[in-house]
């Protein structure tokens, strides 16, 4: 049965990879692409770091929260 940590700890390489490959995919389609894409490694990680900050401070706050 995959619960919420499980998920999330998926989630988090997934997404920091994810950058990753799409300026891989847009690079290899053709040679100016290369430099339209530099930014989106960049975003996967950013995208990963969220999740990241998102479980560590809202997650525990809203079950506090709802726990009353």
């Amino acid at each position: 049965m995959l619960e919420r940590p499980d998920a999330v700890l998926t989630l988090i390489p997934l997404l920091a990879v994810s950058g990753l490959l799409i300026r891989t995919v847009i690079a290899t389609t053709g040679v100016g692409t290369g430099l339209l894409a530099a930014p989106l490694a960049v975003v996967g990680y950013l995208a990963a770091l969220a999740v990241v900050v998102l479980e560590l401070l809202a997650w525990p706050v809203a079950e506090r929260i709802g726990g009353r």
